[in-house]
């Protein structure tokens, strides 16, 4: 396996920002790491990329401690922040350059290299351009550039679309699926297309837990969400041996359920014997973005 997380913990001063949590990463794999803002999710990416230091736990790369071997670790890892820390005077080439000695590289297999990232990350035009005269969509490709010029085997990209508009949101996400062919991937995002686009799995961090860790599909598929509006306030006890139920505001629930198809009048004969008024009904399959809120809901602090 390309990455292993055990019993991962980290705290800061009295709060704990990841609370042990594990798991495993295969070769070839688009991780779609997910949790609202103070889930945890880069306090648990900058432990992997060896960043910062955890409080208790381990994890490997590509069989290597990231605590034990940093450097050694490091050099299968390729990284992009979530604030891409570019330097904004230095020239593209020039700058992707810099990167490639930091690794190591030298020579023509150096020259070669940056070469290459500028064609795969189509920065052909702007190579001679400063970082800092760029677009966000420009200064992404050059961060993606960088994380790649060491032809890591493991890439942990935070937020990478962030800020993006429409075109360059579709760019970058072409350049990451590119990419993705023999490497593996793990991408932090709060935005739910990506994922149904990109990821073959998803892991749902919340308050430094994981609550979810599985295919998008299987997260999805088969569940139903049914809308309801009744005129006045209805016990939830009522309604849960419907499914799981949420008050979504005043008198409007979300009744979570494996799509029975009796359900509807079910629930008409109950409203009809306990008197009370529907005002709406409406049926939808679960998306992964109900999926994310139910999971994670009241979880709305600044991310770690």
């Amino acid at each position: 396996m390309s990455i292993k997380v055990s019993q991962l913990t980290k705290v800061y001063g009295n709060q704990k920002a990841v609370n042990a949590i594990s798991f495993e990463v295969n070769k070839g794999e688009i991780l779609g790491f997910l949790g609202p803002n103070g889930a945890g999710k880069s306090t648990t990416m900058k432990i992997v990329t060896g960043f910062i230091p955890p409080s208790d736990g381990s994890v490997e790369v590509k069989g290597v401690s990231v605590m034990k071997d940093p450097i050694l670790a490091r050099r299968a890892i390729g990284y992009l922040p979530e604030h891409n820390p570019l330097y904004q005077d230095m020239f593209v080439h020039e700058y992707l350059a810099f990167i490639g000695e930091l690794h190591g590289l030298k020579g023509s297999f150096l020259k070669d290299r940056v070469n290459e990232m500028i064609l795969l990350c189509g920065l052909r035009v702007e190579q001679n351009k400063k970082i800092g005269t760029l677009s966000k969509g420009y200064r992404q490709r050059v961060g993606l550039a960088q994380a790649l010029i060491h032809d890591p085997s493991v890439l942990i990209l935070d937020e990478p679309t962030t800020g993006l508009d429409p075109n360059q949101l579709v760019e970058i996400r072409n350049l990451i699926k590119e990419i993705s062919k023999d490497k593996t991937v793990v991408l932090s995002t709060h935005i739910m297309q990506e994922v149904k686009a990109l990821c073959s799995r998803v892991i749902i961090i919340n308050k430094g837990e994981i609550v979810a860790n599985d295919t998008v599909d299987n997260l999805t598929g088969g569940q139903f969400v049914l809308k309801v509006e009744f005129q006045n306030s209805i016990e939830i006890k009522e309604l849960e041996h419907f499914g799981k139920v949420k008050n979504i505001g005043g008198s409007i629930y979300e009744i979570n359920h494996a799509g029975s198809d009796g359900l509807r009048a079910q629930l008409f004969e109950k409203a009809k014997a306990n008197d009370w008024v529907i005002l709406s009904m409406q049926q939808q399959e679960k998306d992964l973005e109900q999926v994310f809120r139910n999971l994670t809901q009241d979880s709305n602090v600044g991310d770690l």
